[in-house]
């Protein structure tokens, strides 16, 4: 069964999960905002994809970063550390099935 990963106001997630339902797909959605996200999964993905596709750098979350913070992003442990801090930085959805990525993003083919 496939998990959605995301933020339920987010309008990327709502058509994501109305594609989804509307194509019979079973999923789980799990909101970041109400049920955080650990170490465990962020570090999951980052050993599937680079944290460069991971960090949402067109969102409003990065945008408002200082640029001190924005600038302390270099690599995959840093990037870790402020997703943790802000999920909201993580580019929506991740879809996954048994722990495997298969869509960061959303376009629906693919799936």
């Amino acid at each position: 069964m496939l998990t959605v990963y995301g933020i339920s106001n987010c309008d990327t997630i709502k058509k994501t999960l109305n594609w989804l339902k509307s194509n019979q797909m079973e999923f789980l959605f799990h909101d970041y905002k109400k049920q955080g996200v650990s170490r465990e999964t962020i570090e999951n993905w980052l050993s599937q994809t680079d944290w460069t596709t991971l960090v949402n750098k067109a969102g409003t979350t990065f945008k408002a970063l200082s640029d001190e913070q924005k600038a302390a992003i270099v690599d995959s442990q840093s990037a870790l550390e402020l997703m943790l801090e802000k999920p909201s930085l993580i580019k929506r959805p991740v879809i996954e099935n048994s722990g495997k990525i298969v869509k960061i993003g959303w376009k629906p083919e693919g799936l």
